[in-house]
């Protein structure tokens, strides 16, 4: 089965920004959709950003719009988010997910889930 590996997380000062990366175990995988999610401590899960895996069509929650962004290294299979402007209320475990499916705001409907990489904004 193949395993999603988050990179890239770490600690910023607020008004930073970071890139979180997405490497399938895989190279051939191509799911229908990838996404990331977030979650805060004591939080549900909260979708982020999801865009179909076969072309540049972005989805974004309402909270990061505008703010954060998705791109794909085709070649080596690889996803990115990249975090702007970042602020204290970003701090959370990001998680990107693949769905065969269809890009979707719920995180049932995703089949595959990383292990997570921390985002720490400080004020």
């Amino acid at each position: 089965q193949v395993q999603l590996v988050e990179s890239g997380g770490g600690s910023v000062q607020a008004g930073g920004s970071l890139r979180l990366s997405c490497t399938p175990s895989e190279r051939t995988f191509s799911p229908a959709a990838m996404a990331w999610f977030r979650q805060a401590p004591g939080k549900e899960r909260e979708f982020v950003v999801g865009r179909m895996w076969n072309g540049n069509a972005e989805w974004h929650g309402a909270s990061v719009k505008g703010r954060f962004t998705t791109s794909r290294d085709v070649a080596k299979n690889v996803l990115f988010l990249d975090l702007r402007n970042l602020t204290p209320e970003d701090t959370a475990i990001y998680y990107c997910a693949a769905t065969s499916r269809s890009l979707s705001h719920l995180t049932t409907e995703y089949d595959t889930w990383g292990q997570g990489t921390q985002v720490t904004v400080s004020s």
